[in-house]
């Protein structure tokens, strides 16, 4: 199975089916971009409640982050509850604490209602601090953990061999193998009648005249609501300010030993580390990541691996590291994701900035925008109304994030390293450059084949810069990844680069 990355994750054996539907309607009652868990799980309610859904997905299901998580599936988050009772107040934080018991519960029923084989394991977490001034946050964090009524307690043991100066464990969490799993999502979803399409990129939606028209590369379709379920809004709009682009690593390992605690773990570092077992197939792993950096803004993605790498062999006997990925996740400026209507719209949904917790609210995504299709109140609507704006919580992190895109998208324009030969980009290696008075994005791959494309992201126009170890261009502005030959692997962009011709 591919996803949109290089390197291959541990989730990736599993064998999607080809779900493209040749004799499609032109119509539907929902329509839903994007085949991750966000996307599936939606269309698996609606279809469920009655819907007649589409779900076009531009390449095969679990092709985004899906496919590069480390599949927590948490109920405390990346936005600390001492921070959200600061920012939103102690009973928005205590709502906020419902979620994930709730996401829980409802993928439990899903795994039980089809006796789905996935790997689902309840876990208890641990969260510890390495130093006096992390001890300081994590006493924060235990306090307003209990406070919006999560069983939380202090503890004197790490099941993970790793030092520490204080922790507490946080019971109610869990895990599972994500693409087994999203796997029996679609399945289920096309036995009830439901229809896939693969391989249809979409481009623009607007509502008209009480529908919305879904415009793709390939066809036109008219429905009665839209979903964008691709863990980014596509295109211009207000999420290019309010949500930024990270990427983070994780290597997956053997140990010498067979002691594999059965827990997650979490450290207090800046960016942090997280870590938790998984077995497939009989064969046991330990995943461990961290590493976070803004996409585009790392000038060498392979020592975040080193680094990584280097870590967890200072702590653990391993034996092996059998599998390494990135991948890529959209912090929002005020710390919760968006997830609703669209701005302006009545029958366009968005689904976005999950942070690091991309299992757990892609689900409650699903769960939400199902409701609100289906005439339902939902009690956490106005929690992650796409239209808010936190001024208290989000403003200097949304200046922040807004005068690092405006940076990159002039400042780049003036930087991209002058050659006079094509014969400087050496095998293996890519740049962004200034060439014969154009500016040209160039990688040479192992058997000496250069590709070359505009440098130009087609979102903003920002200079893309190379990533080695996916092996994609990288746009430091917004987050739109693109593979050698300039297609689109992630948004917001829509379009492909335009390739060059370069003769040597």
């Amino acid at each position: 199975m591919k996803r949109d990355g290089e390197n291959k994750s541990l989730w990736q054996d599993v064998q999607m089916s080809n779900a493209t539907n040749e004799n499609q309607e032109k119509t539907y009652e929902v329509i839903i971009a994007g085949a991750g868990i966000t996307g599936l799980t939606a269309g698996y309610l609606l279809q469920k409640a009655g819907k007649n859904c589409l779900i076009l997905e531009a390449d095969n299901i679990g092709f985004g982050s899906t496919g590069g998580t480390t599949a927590h599936i948490n109920t405390f988050y990346d936005a600390q509850y001492d921070q959200v009772i600061k920012d939103f107040g102690e009973d928005d934080a205590k709502l906020l604490a419902q979620t994930g018991p709730e996401v829980i519960s409802q993928i439990k029923k899903i795994i039980a209602d089809h006796q789905i084989e996935c790997d689902f394991e309840d876990r208890a977490s641990y969260v510890f601090s390495l130093d006096k001034k992390q001890t300081e946050k994590l006493d924060h964090l235990y306090e307003a953990t209990v406070k919006v009524g999560l069983p939380a307690e202090r503890v004197s043991a790490n099941p993970f061999p790793i030092p520490f100066d204080k922790i507490i464990k946080i019971d109610g969490q869990a895990q599972f193998h994500p693409l087994k799993y999203i796997k029996a999502l679609s399945e289920e979803f096309l036995k009830m009648g439901g229809t896939i399409s693969l391989g249809q990129k979409v481009t623009d939606v607007s509502e008209k005249d009480q529908l919305v028209e879904v415009k793709t590369e390939q066809s036109n379709y008219q429905t009665q609501d839209f979903i964008w379920a691709t863990h980014v809004v596509p295109n211009i709009n207000r999420m290019n300010f309010l949500a930024a682009p990270y990427r983070s690593y994780v290597v997956a390992f053997t140990l010498q030993s067979d002691e594999y605690p059965k827990a997650q773990a979490a450290d207090l570092c800046e960016p942090y580390h997280y870590y938790r077992t998984q077995e497939i197939d009989g064969k046991k792993y330990i995943i461990a990541g961290g590493e976070d950096h803004k996409t585009g803004q790392e000038e060498n993605p392979e020592e975040r691996f080193q680094n990584l790498e280097e870590y967890v062999r200072d702590y653990f006997d391993v034996e092996e590291i059998t599998h390494r990925w990135s991948s890529q996740f959209y912090t929002p400026t005020d710390g919760l994701p968006f997830i609703g209507k669209s701005p302006g719209d009545q029958h366009i949904y968005w689904a976005t900035a999950y942070d690091g917790n991309g299992m757990t609210f892609g689900t409650l995504s699903a769960m939400m925008i199902s409701d609100l299709i289906n005439g339902k109140k939902n009690k956490y609507e106005q929690l992650f109304d796409p239209s808010r704006l936190n001024v208290k919580a989000g403003i200097l992190d949304t200046l922040k994030e807004s005068s690092d895109a405006v940076f990159h998208l002039i400042v780049d324009k003036f930087t991209a390293e002058k050659i006079k030969s094509l014969e400087e980009i050496k095998s293996g290696e890519g740049k962004t450059v200034s060439y014969e008075g154009n500016t040209v994005s160039i990688y040479r791959d192992d058997s000496g084949t250069l590709h070359a494309v505009k440098s130009a992201c087609t979102h903003m126009g920002a200079n893309v810069s190379w990533n080695k170890t996916e092996k994609s261009w990288d746009c430091p502005c917004h987050g739109a990844r693109f593979d050698i030959d300039g297609k689109v692997l992630n948004g917001p962009a829509t379009k492909d680069l335009e390739i060059v011709d370069l003769k040597e």
